[in-house]
């Protein structure tokens, strides 16, 4: 019998909902229009789509309509909202604050401001992976124009003070962009509500289709403006140019509305589900949770086993559970996670860090299935570590001089 595949990856993607599939497939080959085709049924059948659509995903985050910009996920919103944010208000100021643990959409965009003439703060984060609000209120200057804060870590799930930040920048007439990206769709995300001017976030992230995402952008007390970063037709209010994808705008708009529906329940579930994972792999020797474990997502752990090379624990069961590894494979190295060595993790515990993301469709036999393979997978790879039989035997490994040869 083939062995089951079980995946715990859903903050990488998530499934497609099967009732999020049902409703794009007409736009595919019955309601095939151009959005923008304004002379014909067609198009007023395809318009009719994207409005409702932007209706379903305004609702979802306590927004008008007219203040939601669709684009090819959210990659390009943290560009489109950070790069037309710094071109749009340079005058007023050339300075952005962000964190460490940001997103690489959010780091590179600011990389990029920097090379554009910008200037951008990357602030440290606690070790519970939270920003220190008297640091980030001490980094605001004259010259700031936005603070750039994600609303969820991909990596911890580790929730931001939002409203507490929104404070600070209105304090300061400072704008307030979030990628919220792991957030929206999993627990209740008002950008209004905390201040929040300018906010990305996609739909596979939340059971919709890859490719097609959103940007909020406020339009009163402050109206906000971006500068386009692609140029043409004008669509979307003249600031993002480009023929909508309706099929995915469709199903961004149904996985909205249904997570409008469902996502407290489901949090619920899942948070059990994850709790439990967590509390039974925690019984493994030198486990370690990573992150602030009272402000998180419902559906996110991140746990180090110590002494061991998270990579080298996905093989023993990566052909049956996807899961995510705190390393990142570069081409010519195997670099830690930035976003827990910022939490102040040594080389040891950021290499032996596993992510687990449940979701939707997880089950409670899957995770009987995880905590299984994953103690019988620590437990073998301890049993071939010289390391760990070092550890066992009372050695200081932080003493250990370690030769290169």
């Amino acid at each position: 019998m083939k062995s089951r595949k079980i995946y715990l990856d859903n903050n990488a993607t998530t499934p497609c909902d099967p009732r999020v599939v049902d409703t794009m497939l007409p736009y595919f080959y019955e309601k095939s229009g151009n959005a923008a085709s304004r002379n014909h049924p067609f198009g007023w059948e395809a318009e009719e789509g994207v409005d409702y659509a932007r209706e379903q995903v305004a609702n979802l985050i306590g927004v008008s309509e007219k203040e939601i910009i669709f684009t090819s996920g959210a990659t390009e919103s943290d560009n489109l909202a950070l790069k037309g944010v710094f071109e749009m208000y340079k005058r007023k100021g050339n300075h952005i604050i962000t964190l460490k643990t940001e997103h690489k959409a959010v780091l590179d965009s600011c990389d990029k401001i920097e090379k554009m003439g910008g200037e951008v703060t990357y602030l440290d984060v606690e070790r519970d992976g939270r920003v220190d609000l008297k640091k980030l209120e001490a980094a605001i200057t004259s010259s700031t124009v936005l603070v750039s804060i994600m609303w969820a870590n991909n990596e911890t799930g580790v929730i931001q003070p939002m409203k507490e930040i929104g404070e600070i920048c209105e304090k300061h007439g400072v704008l307030f962009m979030s990628d919220a990206t792991q957030a929206v769709g999993k627990i209740p995300v008002k950008p209004k509500e905390v201040g929040v001017h300018l906010m990305a976030f996609t739909a596979h992230k939340m059971y919709g289709p890859k490719g097609v995402g959103a940007l909020f952008v406020n339009r009163k007390n402050p109206r906000v403006k971006v500068t386009a970063q692609m140029d043409g037709g004008g669509h979307e209010r003249g600031m993002r140019s480009g023929t909508l994808n309706v099929p995915g705008i469709v199903g961004l708009g149904k996985a909205c509305e249904i997570a409008d529906q469902e996502m407290l329940k489901d949090a619920a579930r899942l948070s059990k589900m994850r709790d439990r994972l967590e509390s039974e792999l925690c019984k493994i020797e030198e486990t370690y949770i990573n992150g602030n474990v009272d402000h998180r997502m419902p559906h996110v752990t991140n746990i180090s086993f110590k002494h061991l090379e998270g990579e080298g624990l996905m093989m023993t069961f990566n052909q049956n559970i996807a899961v995510s590894s705190g390393s990142a494979c570069t081409s010519a190295s195997l670099e830690p996670s930035y976003v827990l060595i910022a939490l102040g993790l040594g080389d040891d515990l950021a290499h032996s860090s596993i992510r687990f993301s449940l979701g939707r469709f997880t089950t409670d036999e899957e995770i009987d299935i995880a905590i299984d393979m994953l103690s019988k997978g620590v437990n073998h790879m301890r049993d071939l570590s010289p390391i760990w039989e070092m550890y066992k035997e009372g050695v200081d490994l932080d003493s250990v001089e370690w030769s290169e040869h």
